[in-house]
């Protein structure tokens, strides 16, 4: 102890000032290598050396995560590589352009609809409405240029020219109802113009269709705007209050064309269900398509917790809950909501109004924020009507990312968040309408602590350099 007390007596204030220098070049070194380790691999040099190789020296064994559940329909590893990331969707719940996107044009001045979105739009509808066979009836041809046309008022025009040639062309129709009527009322009524035209065209393609595969692919053409008006009617009646004959349409749409599930309508089928308060019902429709085999979404998973957080949402305190610990139908309902925020971890901003709504656009991209725009647009009133729901998600919904710390680079039930739904996002949804980019991804633990050290150690080289006699006082009453 005197031969210590001894040598640092000895030493000068160049020496301190050395250390520290030293000290504080060697920490930034580490912080920027685990920096650019971070970015490059999503995880800390330190704590992956920590956790693979110290941890299981000292007994610890390490939590390995649950495997992932499958996104979609039967997809193995292999085949989700080979799958577009980012994968657009037509949003089964899509508003009128006529009646319901252009009159919050008139009254605010906004453009609620991208041209990114409006193209893709018009890219359906050459692929839904038009076939090879066109050129065979005249009205099918000018019908065929209207859905290229880039000026609504130029499709319009193109869409009465052709009903002057065939006033039984359900395509033109179908035109009117979407672009130029300017009530439910009137998009309804040309609806019904267009299911009594494409009926008497759907039967005549029945009987022929196996004479060629002009005709096969004309009853494709025909199915699908068959499929189409009848949708579009059925949504009509839902937001004309009369609900009940709306689910029976849909119910009856499903039960005719059963292979054409990719349209999603029974998502449409869920939200009227909802709105009647038919729970059980409800139920019934996710046991059918809350598989595992078929692919998610918003309206499946937060449906889902909809109904788990109802059972237990009314005498729901959280006060209570942590003294007494959860009972087992609360912990569906929380596991429920995780499973649901894992998938898109967008929606509860909406849905707890801590982020402010736009019209939902006419495509989604799932998992995304264009996907939770257009949930939580037609189903927050809902979660509304279940006193408590809300308050559940608001107490439980955050615990999801402190299960999964680094949701960009691991899952817990779905594969790990699409790195591309910000740009995709941003092409979808209006300018004005702020991207919601959550989760992010946070920094490790050791980059904060090195970033600290090294910040700490050149303060005392500073110190060192400007008090020379102080700090060397301080350094040996230390």
């Amino acid at each position: 102890l005197l031969t210590v007390t001894v040598f640092l007596s000895t030493l000068t204030p160049k020496f301190y000032f050395a250390l520290t220098v030293t000290s504080s070049f060697i920490s930034g070194l580490i912080f920027v290598f685990e920096w650019w380790h971070f970015r490059k691999y999503g995880t800390s040099f330190i704590e992956q050396v920590s956790v693979s190789h110290l941890r299981p020296l000292i007994g610890g064994v390490e939590n390995s995560p649950p495997a992932p559940a499958a996104f979609s329909a039967g997809e193995n590893e292999t085949s989700r590589q080979n799958m577009p990331e980012c994968k657009v969707w037509r949003n089964p719940l899509n508003l009128f352009r006529g009646a319901e996107y252009s009159r919050y044009m008139w009254v605010t001045g906004k453009e609620p609809l991208t041209y990114y979105d409006m193209n893709l739009s018009a890219q359906d509808h050459q692929n839904f409405f038009t076939c090879d066979t066109d050129a065979l009836r005249p009205s099918d041809t000018v019908m065929q240029k209207a859905w290229r046309e880039r000026n609504p008022q130029a499709r319009i025009k193109a869409a009465y020219q052709a009903l002057e040639l065939n006033n039984d062309c359900a395509t033109a129709y179908v035109l009117l109802a979407e672009e130029e009527a300017t009530t439910i009322v009137d998009a309804e009524r040309y609806f019904k113009q267009a299911l009594k035209a494409g009926e008497m065209i759907y039967r005549k393609s029945q009987n022929c269709h196996s004479q060629s595969p002009q005709h096969e692919a004309q009853l494709r053409r025909d199915t699908n705007v068959l499929v189409y008006v009848k949708r579009r009617l059925a949504m009509c009646a839902r937001k004309l209050g009369r609900i009940r004959e709306a689910v029976k349409m849909m119910r009856d749409l499903m039960k005719e064309f059963p292979l054409l599930s990719m349209l999603n309508i029974h998502e449409n089928l869920l939200e009227a269900l909802l709105e009647l308060q038919a729970y059980a019902d409800v139920q019934a429709v996710l046991a059918k398509y809350d598989d595992i085999s078929l692919p998610k979404s918003a309206a499946i998973c937060y449906t889902a917790a909809l109904l788990k957080a109802r059972a237990v949402s009314e005498r729901f305190s959280p006060e209570t809950a942590s003294k007494r610990g959860l009972s087992t139908a609360e912990i569906n309902a929380v596991e429920a909501i995780h499973r649901a925020v894992e998938f898109n971890p967008h929606v509860p901003k909406y849905l707890l109004e801590m982020k402010s709504l736009v019209l939902p656009p006419e495509h989604i991209l799932k998992r995304g924020d264009s996907e939770a725009v257009a949930y939580a647009f037609f189903h927050l009133q809902h979660w509304k009507r279940i006193e408590g729901a809300l308050n559940l998600l608001h107490c439980t919904w955050e615990g999801t990312f402190r299960m999964i710390p680094y949701p960009l680079e691991k899952g817990h039930l779905f594969y790990p968040y699409p790195s591309c739904t910000e740009t995709a996002d941003r092409e979808l949804l209006p300018t004005f309408h702020e991207v919601s980019v959550y989760p992010q991804k946070e920094l490790p633990f050791f980059i904060h602590f090195t970033a600290g050290l090294c910040s700490f150690s050149a303060m005392l080289a500073l110190l060192t350099h400007q008090f020379p006699e102080l700090m060397v006082i301080f350094a040996k009453a230390v």
